[in-house]
């Protein structure tokens, strides 16, 4: 009888530590997600003023409002934006508009891992 109370001993300690390290596992992956910098430096190299950008999280279909307001980006300088919306997303689509009537798009930009992005 002592070697089956053993080894059900043995047996819980084992499921509760597999439970401990999956708990563990969990919390640290929801954590880094949330917790993770979404600020990205934009950078304009494109020889003319960005008159609109705009930031979208990939799981959308529009592109919000424009991010820079009534101010406008000019060529050779850069900005530091926020991408944290409160959903958690990572990934973004970017679109600038330029004062000549053109635009740009990156797609699928990783705000959780990029800290920079130069339109050129």
């Amino acid at each position: 009888m002592e070697g089956k109370n053993l080894f059900a001993k043995s047996l819980m300690s084992l499921v509760l530590s597999g439970l401990v390290l999956v708990s563990c596992g969990t919390t640290t992956t929801t954590t880094t997600t949330t917790s993770a910098d979404r600020r990205v430096t934009i950078n304009n190299n494109t020889g003319s003023t960005i008159t609109r950008f705009y930031g979208s999280n990939a799981g959308t279909t529009s592109w919000e409002e424009d991010i820079l307001g009534s101010d406008v980006l000019a060529s050779g300088s850069s900005t530091t934006i926020n991408f944290d919306d409160g959903t958690g997303y990572c990934t973004f689509d970017f679109k600038a508009e330029f004062a000549d009537g053109s635009s740009s798009v990156e797609s699928g930009v990783n705000v959780c891992t990029t800290s920079s992005v130069t339109f050129n």
